[in-house]
């Protein structure tokens, strides 16, 4: 599956390591693509989200959800409220998560139930250690995502180990 060219994808941000992942995506995808940045709010203030979208020179986020802190069941339930109803009112052809907070895994998870494909940046990554929320996030994200973009050898080896179809696997 792919998306063609002048469709529109979105790209999830939630904390700080992703704004430094997906900056550089943006840049490049706006240039075949109508991209959309949206901001889930998980990090909020300024020295957590807003020096970032200055000192990498990306544009305002289209979208704050503005979902904040609190528990992982309030977090992840915040975005998936916000996340679905401005999906259902402004369609996408694709959304682009990246890494394991609990932003990534809400965002998977209503784009899955909403059938838009899901492209994760920082697939395959593992720690084994199932007491991390992180833990769950990475795995659980990689089972929704038509698309696994992964960062070393490992991580590929961990996605088909786990019966991931290694055409849905790219290493970048």
């Amino acid at each position: 599956m792919a998306v063609e060219a002048g469709k529109q994808i979105s790209l999830v941000v939630a904390a700080r390591p992703n704004f430094m992942k997906v900056a550089p995506l943006l840049r490049v995808l706006s240039g075949s693509f109508r991209t959309q940045l949206i901001h889930t709010g998980q990090h909020y203030d300024w020295g957590m989200s807003g020096s970032f979208l200055e000192e990498l020179e990306m544009l305002q986020p289209d979208l704050n959800l503005g979902v904040g802190s609190g528990t992982h069941a309030e977090q992840t339930a915040g975005v998936m409220l916000a996340l679905e109803r401005h999906l259902n009112a402004n369609p996408t052809h694709a959304l682009v998560v990246v890494g394991d907070v609990n932003s990534t895994l809400a965002s998977a998870l209503v784009a899955s139930k909403l059938g838009i494909p899901i492209a994760h940046v920082e697939a395959g990554l593992r720690s084994r250690d199932w007491s991390m929320p992180e833990e769950v996030n990475r795995v659980l994200t990689d089972r929704l995502s038509t698309w696994l973009f992964t960062p070393s050898p490992d991580a590929g080896d961990n996605l088909i180990a786990e019966g991931a179809e290694p055409a849905r696997s790219f290493r970048v």
